[in-house]
């Protein structure tokens, strides 16, 4: 009996081990503590971050007075370069891969001279596009007219994604074409079906599906990315803070949701195709207090989740397990 006692203590023990404190759940993700090999790079506030996957590349936009605006990292976490021409205020960022070649695509919500904008750069940061008048907040009536554009997500055809704006007149999701012509667009200032209040994030899924992190309105919309139809909304895990960005995780299981009021990370369930549903909150990381989780962004090679926070000033890195 003994023995039988010991046996169920130790299994217990080990349950214990294997288990994350909150809600009985497996954890799913740990901080790299040693990424990046030097912190002190980062200088002002990490507002965005991007990954290039196929070349093992992270980039990092910051804010603040004489700071670099774009950090590059290795993926092991070594510092490579910084630029910083023509980019005042960067919101969102995010890598290009194609057959003939890689860029890194940049929103712009400054008010000055470069502001307003959507910049296509090469990976040393050779400016080579400009989507919107620099410097001049757009209105809702022209397309390509930005007015603090927030998030962008492009697919391998060139086709771009474009949410616009992080506080602005214009409260709208944007398809171009690669050739920047207007496909569709969606979205006015309200809280109906397919309005949003803050459009912050975008992404597009291996389904046909663009998901938008609507923050003002606490909850994400999805839109059939070939029309433009409104599919579903979720508001279920999103009562105490709104969804600020939406990226999924390599295998299209999970979103990854920043909430960056109460400092965490929601891992929600995909749902299956044809049913959007409401969210299902399958585990959640809580970050410490006053990190201010801002953007993510999901290495689709190898899982990792980097995390820019404004609070902490700093990228952070949580590897699957």
């Amino acid at each position: 009996e003994f023995d039988c006692y010991i046996f169920i203590l130790y299994s217990q023990v080990l349950k214990a081990e294997h288990f994350s404190p909150w809600r009985g759940e497996q954890q799913m993700y740990k901080l790299d503590i040693g990424w990046p090999k030097t912190p002190e790079q980062f200088t002002g506030q990490a507002f965005c971050v991007a990954v290039d996957s196929l070349h093992g590349l992270v980039y990092v936009g910051q804010r603040g007075d004489n700071v670099p605006k774009v950090l590059v990292f290795s993926e092991e976490g070594y510092f490579l370069h910084s630029w910083n021409d023509t980019v005042e205020m960067p919101h969102g960022i995010f890598v290009l891969n194609t057959a003939t070649g890689s860029s890194v695509w940049i929103t712009d919500v400054g008010t000055g001279k470069y502001g307003h904008t959507v910049k296509q750069y090469s990976p040393l940061g050779k400016l080579m596009q400009v989507l919107g008048t620099p410097g001049n907040a757009g209105s809702s009536l022209i397309p390509l007219q930005f007015d603090q554009p927030a998030d962008i997500f492009v697919e391998e055809t060139g086709e771009i994604y474009v949410v616009d704006g992080d506080g602005g007149m214009n409260n709208r999701l944007l398809k171009l074409s690669d050739d920047y012509k207007e496909i569709w667009l969606s979205g006015t200032n309200g809280s109906g079906i397919g309005q949003f209040q803050i459009p912050h994030s975008v992404t597009v899924d291996a389904f046909g599906r663009v998901w938008v992190a609507d923050r003002g309105n606490k909850r994400i919309q999805v839109f059939d990315k070939v029309t433009g139809e409104w599919l579903g909304s979720w508001t279920g895990c999103f009562s105490e803070d709104g969804p600020y960005s939406v990226r999924f995780t390599a295998d299209y299981k999970y979103l990854i949701v920043a909430q960056l009021n109460i400092n965490r990370l929601a891992i929600l369930a995909a749902p299956p195709v044809g049913s959007i549903g409401d969210c299902v909150m399958v585990h959640s990381v809580q970050l410490a207090d006053e990190t201010k989780p801002h953007l993510v962004d999901v290495d689709m090679r190898s899982g990792a989740v980097y995390v820019a926070e404004i609070g902490a000033q700093q990228v952070q890195k949580y590897v699957p397990l």
